[in-house]
């Protein structure tokens, strides 16, 4: 079940959102922006509800330190220059309050549309991931993976422009795969990068200390 962070200080306007996606989506809550960074430094989240104005820590500085998750603004900064200004720093999308209901439902399903990797290859780099096949292919040779090891990587690819933290990470691919915990993530890595090592000099895959993985 995808996870989603409502931060709203207006109790009236909090509830409401609650009840629109708590049953279809595992919500948690926070009424500053103090309480919404402490949630973020513990979990992570497929998406992220945020007002602007906020006790504490404004919207904006959570922006700027958690872009690389989707978030989608309600806010009654109505000025153009506030819209704009708030897009370019990182948010996925921006709604004015009063909003519809049908309105914000839609728009949170379109940033937790899943991608549709199914018809196509995944690439970067020398590495080519065919997604029908469940094959790696590396300088035109062919690697094999298990199935986790074919997951993770998979995320690692779609995300290349981020990095993943531990938990977001299992999170990706614990619908694919039971074969996942903090304990083999690390396991499952190295055996990825000693595959590609094989065939290829590079390292592909960074370890960040402390946070998670990209792609190098």
């Amino acid at each position: 079940m995808k996870k989603i962070l409502i931060v709203e200080d207006d109790m009236d306007i909090h509830n409401l959102i609650k009840q629109l996606l708590d049953k279809k989506y595992m919500v948690s809550d926070a009424y500053s922006g103090t309480e919404a960074l402490l949630l973020l430094e513990k979990y992570s989240y497929d998406l992220i509800l945020l007002d602007l104005m906020l006790p504490g820590i404004c919207g904006e500085e959570i922006i700027r330190r958690y872009s690389s998750t989707p978030i989608i603004v309600i806010s009654a900064k109505t000025k153009i220059d506030d819209k704009v200004q708030t897009l370019l720093e990182g948010a996925r999308d921006y709604m004015i309050k009063p909003f519809h209901n049908e309105e914000l439902l839609a728009r949170v399903a379109v940033q937790l549309r899943e991608p549709n990797i199914k018809t196509k290859n995944l690439e970067y780099k020398d590495l080519v991931l065919d997604c029908m096949q469940y094959t790696l292919t590396v300088k035109n040779d062919s690697i094999s993976l298990t199935k986790t090891e074919f997951s993770i990587l998979k995320q690692l690819m779609l995300n290349s422009s981020q990095i993943l933290s531990k938990s977001k990470l299992l999170d990706l691919i614990c619908l694919e795969t039971p074969d996942g915990d903090e304990n083999t993530l690390k396991v499952h890595i190295s055996n990825i990068r000693k595959k590609i090592r094989k065939i290829t000099e590079q390292e592909y895959i960074e370890a960040i200390w402390g946070i998670g993985y990209r792609l190098k």
